[in-house]
């Protein structure tokens, strides 16, 4: 009986745990507008990329605040979720070639976070380039799909 009893006070912790574990990022479902501003390194001339402002909608489910621009054949290589914090891997080919490789990471506070992501693009026959994004993002609203 004891053992019974065992055996069903470390399958409900083991439940428990596991369920905690697997409920995501501290992020709200809906859409956000994320701010980003990049910084471009080992250009000859200082490169000044204004201030940029998009909106995506963000669920634990899809958690990466970046999506592929138009034009660009995108998969993502790897994600991963650790406490509130997002990693991500992902390649882009654009039609003329050029590769972009991209390693980010967000944290999420509830309805706000902060992230950067380090960006190598080789574009074909040229120098590679090297930027970093720094983004914030703020839950704005419900998606409107």
């Amino acid at each position: 009986m004891m053992k019974r009893g065992v055996v069903f006070v470390l399958t409900i912790v083991c439940v428990g745990w596991v369920m905690g574990c697997s409920k995501g990022p501290n992020l709200k479902d809906g859409l956000w507008e994320i701010t980003t501003k990049v910084e471009m390194q080992g250009m000859p001339i200082p490169f000044v990329i204004p201030e940029q402002k998009i909106t995506q909608c963000i669920t634990r489910k899809d958690a990466v605040p970046q999506k592929a621009e138009k034009n660009q054949d995108c998969r993502m290589v790897s994600t991963k979720v650790s406490g509130d914090s997002v990693t991500w891997t992902m390649e882009c080919r654009t039609q003329d070639g050029a590769k972009t490789d991209s390693q980010g990471t967000v944290t999420y506070k509830g309805d706000t976070f902060d992230g950067m992501t380090s960006v190598t693009v080789t574009p074909p026959g040229q120098s590679t380039m090297k930027m970093t994004q720094l983004m914030t993002g703020r839950r704005i609203g419900e998606c409107k799909e």
